[in-house]
């Protein structure tokens, strides 16, 4: 019974995210939404509880970020993210950086928000803002980043409609941005990694000739959120209920500085049948790390 209520109060948390995000261009209030889009039981959440989420979530320090943003969409409210976050950007290997043609820039994904925004920021400006994100379904409801964002959903009535924009974004004359893991890095056995790199790209940079540029982007995000990653799997919940701290991980990394490691373009000529995709992505996933080693 605990873990049903448990289980209810992250439904609900995703709901009022979901909303958040659909609103984003307004200021956030937790509470209304609650009182608004919730019906029997979860509106007898305890006013402790719905203080608490306002702190988790972070509801203040987005709803600043918010009016800094103001009505700037895509790359343009990327570059203002990094500019409220004060962020200081190195690069290493710009050189890598090809001034013309079309590539898939493949990272790992260390921090879940903040690396996002750097490398959005970043190629975007470099390619006059001709970028396209490959995200979970979920971020494509944030209104001002939707010009540069493909969801991706496969599952249920919207995956057809997904591939059908993931095919166009690749077919066309934008840089193609991913974190190929979907998920990001987690702490295991000491280590901080990401998971399994899914093929996709793999598949799709081949099917559309681009070359494929690996990325190693320095970072990481604090213990507690590994500590309560590493929780979770050990209760054997198999919801990421860490990925509620990540509001939290980017405002930490405020002031912070970042370096953002550029491979040399590797030919969509040598993802032949010598190997499944599966294998070349993990293959990519051994180049970008072998970089951060390099360190």
């Amino acid at each position: 019974m605990l873990y049903d209520n448990k289980l209810l109060y992250f439904c609900l948390v995703l709901r009022i995210i979901l909303y958040m995000a659909q609103n984003v261009l307004f200021q956030i209030d937790i509470e209304k939404i609650i009182q608004n889009k919730s019906s029997g039981s979860t509106k007898k959440i305890p006013k402790f509880l719905i203080s608490w989420l306002k702190k988790l979530v972070k509801q203040d320090e987005i709803n600043d970020a918010l009016k800094y943003i103001g009505e700037d969409t895509g790359v343009d409210a990327m570059v203002k993210l990094v500019n409220y976050f004060n962020l200081t950007i190195k690069f290493k290997g710009e050189e890598n950086i090809p001034d013309s043609g079309n590539y898939v820039f493949a990272s790992n994904h260390p921090l879940g928000g903040m690396d996002g925004i750097c490398l959005s920021a970043v190629l975007g400006q470099r390619y006059q803002k001709k970028i396209k994100y490959l995200v979970n379904d979920l971020l494509f409801f944030l209104k001002p980043l939707q010009p540069i964002f493909v969801p991706i959903n496969k599952l249920g009535p919207q995956a057809k409609a997904s591939a059908i924009l993931v095919n166009e974004a690749f077919a066309s004359d934008n840089q193609i941005i991913t974190f190929p893991a979907g998920l990001c890095s987690r702490k295991n056995k000491g280590k901080i990694c990401d998971p399994e790199w899914k093929k996709a790209f793999i598949v799709k940079a081949v099917e559309y000739q681009r070359d494929i540029i690996p990325i190693y982007f320095e970072g990481r995000n604090s213990n507690l959120f590994y500590r309560i990653a590493n929780i979770r799997k050990w209760l054997g919940i198999k919801i990421n209920i860490e990925m509620l701290w990540l509001p939290g991980e980017v405002f930490k990394q405020k002031n912070a500085s970042f370096t953002i490691h550029f491979g040399k373009p590797i030919p969509w000529q040598t993802f032949d049948k010598s190997k499944a995709p599966d294998q070349w992505a993990e293959n990519i996933k051994s180049i970008v790390y072998q970089m951060g080693k390099k360190l």
